[in-house]
Formats: C-alpha cells, structure tokens, sequence
C-alpha cells in the first residue's frame, strides 16, 4: 500500500470521527453535570435510601401509638373438665371452660369469645423519642450522603469533560503535526530526488511521517478512552461528544476567590459528621433499655356458649346445637390496670452495649478527623496548583512562538541547503511538544479550579464560571 493511499484511508477516518463530533449537538458542562446527577446508578440507589429512611422515621413516630387489638372466635366443641394444674406449654393446652362431671360425655355446642385487648407503653424514660431521634439522624446521614455523592460525581464528571477536551486538543496538536511531517516528507522527496540532498534523508522523513501517524492513532485512541468514561459518568451510552471548548479559550475569574462556605460544611464532612451523630444516638437510645416501662392496658371481652348455666348441676341435657344461641353475647367482663416491668439484669448487659457503640462513635469520630485534615491540605494545596498552572499558562504560548519560529527557520534551511534533516526533525519535535504543552497547560488552570472547588466543598466556584 503506497504512502499516498494510506494517508488517504487514515485521513477518512480522522474526519469521519471529527464530522460525526461536529454534527452532534454541543454538549456543555452543566449539562454533563445534569445529566450524570439524574442518570448515575448509585446517586440514583442513595436518593431511594433516603426515601426509605423518611418513611422509617414515619413508622418510628407511630411506634408510640398504642396497641390496639381486636379478636373474635367462634368454636364448636365438648367442654369436659377435671380438677387439677395445667400449664400451657408451647400452644399445647385448650381452653375448655365446663364442670368436672363424674364421666366423660361428648355433648357439644356452639361457643364464641369477642375481646379487644389495649396495651399502651406510656413511659420508658424517653425511649419511644430517641428511637425516632435515632431514625431522624440516620435520615440526615442517608440524606449526607447523597448530598456528599451528587458532589463528588459533579466533581468527577467536570474533570473528565476537561480531560475530554484536553485529549481533543492534543488530537488537534497530532494532526497539525502530521500535516507538517507530510508536507516536509513531500520537499525532502523532492530534493532526494533531484540529488539535492541525500537519500537517507528521505527514509529519515519517511520515519517522522510515521511517527506523527503512530501519535495521531494514540491521540485519538485516548480521547476516544475518556469519551467513554465521560459516557460512564453521565450513565449514557457511550458516543461520540461535541464539546463546549469555549470557556478553556480564557482563564477562570474566580481563581483568587475564596469558598463562600466553611470547610467544616464541605458535603464530606457533613456526611462523616453525622454518621458520628447516628452513633452517640444510637447510644443515648440503648440507656433507655436500663430503665422500667410503665404501661396501661385495659380488655373487654364477651363469650356465648350453647350450654345453660344449669348444665352440669342436674341437668346435663342443658345446652343446645343451635348455632346462633351459642355464639350470641353471653357474658361480659372489662379489666383497666397500669403495670410497670423492669428486668433488673438489663443494665448490667446494656452498659455494655453503650460502652461498645461510644467506642464506635469515637472511631467515627477519628475517621472525621482524618478527612478534615486531609481536606485541609488539598485546600492548600489548590494554592500552589492554581499558582503552577498559571505560570505554565503564561510561559506556553511564548514556548509555541519560539518553537514555532525555530521551526520555520530550519525548515527554510534545509530548502536552501544550509541546514541537515535532523535539525529540522529536532525543530519539529520541539514545536510538538510545546503544542501539546500549550494545550495542556490552558486545560490544566481549569482543573486547578475544580481541584479547589473539591477541596472546599463549594462546587459553584467551578460551576459558576460556565
């Protein structure tokens, strides 16, 4: 396959996948941002997390309510009894209720018991509201930690758009670098031709030719990469993106404003602070179960029966089949009372319980910590980033110049004869690098922006630039 067809099938490619950038509708940050806090599978499962912890918090409050219990039964049976104890042992014992006769007999009638039970735990020393205090904190952590998730993925996605553009960029930088391999390939053709330099120099052209092609290849390889995970990050398929390279032709207004929030509100720490406050919660809810319930409960209750109050007492044929008879209300008692229980061995195992879930708060409380100092040196640490990408960003179009002019100058020298390949082909590869400097550098005052914006927790810093 000649140079020329080559070329030809690898510049179709290149355009082909440039065209199909162009045709697509420019996709802007704030709208990778969107797109990613609606789409993303985990923000998406910690935003139903939350909803199920509203609704816990809900139950938690009807916890206090009182029991409410209605029952009713309809039986039909013999009531044979004798004297003696009886215990009921796992369900096995039946609440026949008749007179010990002197023989077993299996008259049988209808019979039915109607109750509505109360019970009400109306004071455990607080129980019931640091069970929904409890409930109430974890709604706020769950709450955090969506916050602290649709945070870090807005920082996420951003760095990946700017990394997008940077590796279009660089794919821009390769391909300039291409055209001018092949355009000096096509003069030292010329002159190796016409015995106006050595032969070699064309092979050693040929060489710088393929290696531009090799670059190009890598360039477009790796912004296809970090299409793919831009792709990801949203949670879309992945495609091809059109972006908005407008803003990385300027350098952010706001590099020297400080966050508008304190660092102890940065959505991390929120979150980790809170899973501390679960914990000591939790732990004032455990010494609740050291201390006695007082309760209040009441019944009512009615039973019918078939048999006569006569029956067993010289009367046995007193009782009838007759199924509404039997089941009718018959008889009916009502019982109020308070109790108060309190197992006196609890507190000897619940201190326990609240010395392991105190140890357990201050490890939360030592994780805290940790990611407040380590949040602290990121922020001053995006200083010196912010100070760096600066000064490169200042010093990178005067490298491009520079290089640039070199350029031009060894490839008019070799025109003339007054310069050697390699002089021309060290040029070349200075101006390559000091394109993809370029190109990095502008990228790079962007990303130190969004490197303190994460540090501080305020994202608009970022944001509100666009």
């Amino acid at each position: 396959m000649s140079n020329n067809l080559f070329l030809g099938l690898f510049l179709a490619l290149f355009f082909s996948i440039q065209a199909d950038s162009s045709n697509a509708q420019t996709l802007s940050l704030k709208q990778a941002v969107q797109t990613a806090l609606t789409n993303y599978g985990t923000i998406r499962a910690k935003a139903n997390y939350v909803k199920a912890s509203q609704a816990n918090v809900t139950e938690t409050k009807r916890e206090y309510l009182p029991d409410l219990l209605l029952s009713a039964q309809q039986d039909y049976g013999t009531i044979n009894s004798q004297n003696g104890p009886l215990g009921a042992f796992k369900g096995g014992a039946v609440s026949s209720s008749g007179p010990a006769l002197a023989s077993q007999n299996w008259n049988a009638a209808f019979g039915a018991l109607y109750l509505t039970n109360v019970n009400w735990d109306f004071f455990a020393f607080g129980r019931a509201k640091e069970r929904t205090k409890v409930a109430q904190s974890v709604l706020l952590r769950d709450q955090g930690d969506l916050d602290q998730e649709r945070f870090q993925q807005s920082v996420r996605v951003s760095a990946a758009y700017l990394n997008l553009l940077a590796a279009q960029k660089l794919t821009l930088s390769q391909q300039n670098n291409l055209s001018r391999a092949l355009s000096f390939d096509t003069v030292v053709i010329a002159r190796a031709k016409n015995g106006l330099n050595p032969g070699v120099d064309s092979s050693l052209a040929n060489a710088e030719v393929s290696n531009a092609r090799i670059a190009l290849t890598n360039a477009i390889e790796f912004q296809q990469e970090e299409a793919n995970q831009l792709a990801q990050l949203m949670g879309i398929p992945p495609a091809e993106f059109a972006l908005d390279s407008f803003f990385v032709s300027r350098i952010p207004t706001s590099l020297d404003t400080n966050p508008t929030q304190p660092l102890d509100q940065h959505p991390l720490l929120k979150f980790f602070k809170e899973r501390v406050d679960v914990s000591n919660e939790q732990a004032r809810y455990l010494k609740t179960f050291s201390y006695p319930t007082f309760s209040l409960f009441g019944a009512l209750q009615d039973r019918g029966s078939g048999f006569d109050n006569t029956y067993g007492s010289g009367a046995p044929d007193a009782y009838t089949g007759n199924y509404l008879k039997g089941v009718s209300f018959g008889r009916g008692n009502y019982l109020l009372g308070v109790g108060v229980t309190w197992n006196l061995t609890s507190p000897l195992r619940i201190h326990q319980q609240v010395v392991s879930q105190q140890f357990t708060s201050q490890g939360l409380q030592e994780e805290y910590g940790l990611i407040d100092k380590q949040l602290a040196a990121q922020l001053v640490l995006s200083a010196t980033k912010i100070k760096n990408a600066l000064d490169n960003y200042k010093e990178a179009p005067i490298q491009v110049k520079a290089a640039s002019d070199a350029y031009n100058q060894k490839s008019v020298l070799y025109k003339n004869g007054l310069a050697t390949i390699v002089d021309v082909t060290t040029a070349a590869f200075a101006l390559n690098r000091a394109e993809t400097d370029r190109d990095i550098a502008f990228n790079n005052v962007w990303q130190a922006l969004l490197y303190k914006a994460a540090a501080s927790g305020d994202f608009a810093l970022f944001f509100n630039e666009f």
